[in-house]
């Protein structure tokens, strides 16, 4: 199976221009508020603005900024590419096939922190950006501002960005040559800062500041986006990716180092109210500044959202998320649009905004869930390079350092959980809670599902396709399976053919569709149970392609034809003399657990929550792209337990 070429795999200026404006928006606008967070823990715990305070800050961040997002992301992580695609599930597509149960939980967790995530990261740059106003305007209320932006981005994802695009490169160049420039004037004035590099500012602050441990909390929200250099990599391409991090990275650096040399030279200014972005910002430019902003802002954002949609389809096609109505609104590659996810971050993002209302106090609540999200890519990058046969010193320790670093964040982001982190992790929660039990559910009813020899019903199925006194059900039949060999057939279509209503027809099909490790590429395989009569399909895809079955089916049975294995003129005299084409007609079995199975308490509950679930989801034929008109829907009943023992006499009537 070939893989997809994006176009932009290969180095390019152009595609280091368009890595720009789809991958650093989250991370690259963290320079609004990361010091702002940092001088807001010490106004809350009384400290002083002090060297130590704001050169071990600015410390922290340079080497979080090394160490989780160039090292670890940027050279680690984009090396355990899927064929060029990255992120938590195509981590796990590479990693499952070795047969590790486990994994899934990991992959589980990454996903719904990631879109816990996609609650909080629009609301809190929007209102960062915005609340730049209150400098030029001390009384304007933000909050109507940024929910009205919200809505429009929002209603705009339906369009898609193939449009405006184009514009998200320039416009974050600009951004961070803005940042850079600014932060490179301060810089020059104040050059001390540069000796935060020494990483001893760094560890006197984390050990031996009062409370200082803490502060990481704040510091790490200078990583959030990190994830977004890896969930990317199949947009633009390690190459382009490494190469503008560069550029990206030098911007970041002279905006963190500028606003700490602005700081330390004005200590007695409440840093918790007025944020050091701005600050250093000429007060001609600041209208330009907050504009540019506050579009920088709305394209990370709308990266986000469209990250949102991309992991949520790749668990659709992973069948760890129930099936969604996924919509294409333009023909750039990769650009997809779910109503349903679309406007539940909609109102995830609104809430935020109402419940916390200032930028400040989502910083309180922004942090917690994503580093869990980094410490599952942890664990599934130390079990890739373990299935490389990498020295296991190596792997472990690996394991160890990150866990130790990462470790350290989630427990001084702990201290938001109180202020606001709960909101992050009970949506995290609830998403894992869903897909757990939707997968166990799913993994319940696959278990118990019956398969039987296909050659101990050719017999029958011959019989009854020369039966005339059985109507014919159509002349091409074509059943939906879980069997993937020509061996085997699902019990419940031999019950739906002969048992449940006799279905004759000239010819029956029998397709399997199957998602494969590889993210791209589509294929078939085709098996002859009886000439001319039954055959056995199996299509494949990729874990990002598009399922069209019909589309794929229909193209296969031509093949066919032109093959001469199959005859596509209708069967019914009166219409085959004027050339009409056979009729299809697709059968989709549903099962439903019978309702004389004796379930154990836990299994009951997980059939309930799948079927709850289930009941939410697309209906398989939509997701499989068939026509309504041909397409038949059975329940069939299947048993997961033993039926319950009635013991039952029989009373003879008296004489």
């Amino acid at each position: 199976m070939a893989d997809t070429n994006h176009g932009l795999n290969k180095l390019s200026a152009a595609g280091v221009l368009i890595t720009l404006g789809i991958i650093f928006g989250d991370i690259g606008t963290s320079p609004i508020y990361v010091l702002q967070a940092i001088m807001g823990m010490a106004t809350l715990h009384h400290h002083l603005v002090t060297k130590d305070l704001v050169l071990g800050g600015v410390s922290c961040v340079f080497w979080t900024l090394t160490i989780i997002t160039s090292y670890k992301y940027l050279y680690l992580a984009l090396s355990a590419d899927n064929r060029g695609e990255g992120g938590i599930f195509a981590l796990y597509a590479l990693v499952r096939r070795y047969k590790a149960k486990w994994t899934i939980i990991p992959a589980l967790i990454g996903c719904a922190t990631l879109i816990a995530d996609g609650f909080i990261t629009p609301p809190i740059s929007i209102s960062s950006a915005v609340e730049g106003l209150n400098i030029l305007y001390p009384h304007i209320q933000t909050v109507p501002i940024v929910v009205g932006i919200l809505v429009v981005m929002f209603l705009f994802q339906q369009f898609g960005t193939k449009i405006i695009g184009g514009f998200f490169g320039p416009v974050m160049l600009v951004w961070f040559s803005m940042i850079g420039s600014l932060g490179l004037i301060q810089l020059i004035h104040h050059p001390y800062v540069l000796e935060a590099l020494n990483p001893m500012y760094a560890i006197n602050l984390i050990f031996r500041y009062p409370g200082g441990f803490w502060f990481l909390g704040a510091v790490f929200l200078c990583t959030t986006g990190a994830e977004a250099l890896y969930s990317d990599l199949g947009h633009c391409g390690k190459q382009n990716i490494r190469m503008s991090w560069t550029f990206v990275k030098i911007a970041l650096l002279l905006s963190y180092f500028g606003q700490s040399g602005y700081i330390l030279a004005n200590p007695t200014t409440n840093w918790s109210a007025i944020a050091p972005f701005y600050a250093i910002m000429p007060k001609a430019f600041l209208p330009i500044g907050i504009v540019i902003t506050t579009i920088s802002t709305i394209i990370a954002s709308q990266a986000l959202i469209s990250g949102c949609f991309t992991l949520v389809n790749e668990a659709m096609k992973l069948k760890l998320w129930p099936n969604m109505k996924v919509l294409y609104p333009t023909t750039q590659q990769g650009q997809i649009y779910i109503p349903s996810i679309n406007w539940f971050l909609f109102l995830g993002c609104v809430g935020v905004v109402f419940i916390f209302r200032e930028s400040s106090k989502m910083e309180a609540a922004y942090g917690l869930a994503i580093t869990l999200n980094m410490l599952m890519t942890t664990l599934l990058l130390a079990y890739y390079k373990f299935i490389k046969r990498k020295p296991v010193l190596i792997v472990y320790g690996f394991l160890f350092f990150f866990f130790i670093v990462e470790g350290s964040f989630f427990v001084a982001n702990m201290m938001k959980f109180t202020h606001g982190g709960w909101f992050a992790i009970l949506i995290a929660v609830c998403i894992f809670t869903a897909m757990y039990l939707f997968n166990e559910g799913k993994k319940l009813r696959k278990k118990h599902m019956e398969f039987v020899e296909i050659k101990e019903y050719i017999d029958d199925l011959q019989d009854l396709q020369d039966d005339a006194t059985i109507p014919k059900e159509a002349t091409n039949l074509v059943f939906m399976c879980n069997a993937n060999d020509k061996k085997h057939i699902d019990s419940n279509i031999i019950y739906s053919i002969f048992r449940k209503k006799p279905k004759r027809a000239d010819t029956y099909w029998f397709v399997h569709v199957s998602i494969t490790n590889d993210p791209y590429g589509a294929g078939y395989a085709v098996d002859t149970v009886i000439p001319k009569k039954c055959f056995f399909i199996r299509l494949k895809f990729g874990f990002k392609v598009e399922h069209k079955v019909h589309v794929m089916f229909t193209k296969i049975v031509e093949d066919m034809e032109q093959r001469g294995e199959i005859d596509l003129l209708s069967h019914y005299p009166s219409l085959r003399q004027h050339g009409y084409p056979a009729d299809f007609k697709f059968v989709i079995l549903n099962s439903r657990v019978s309702i004389d199975n004796h379930l154990k308490p836990w299994h009951q509950f997980l059939i309930k929550s799948y079927n709850a679930i289930k009941a939410l989801s697309l209906p398989t034929q939509e997701d499989f792209g068939l026509e309504k008109t041909n397409c038949r829907v059975e329940n069939i009943p299947i048993r997961i337990a033993q039926t319950t023992l009635i013991n039952i006499q029989r009373i003879d009537p008296v004489s």
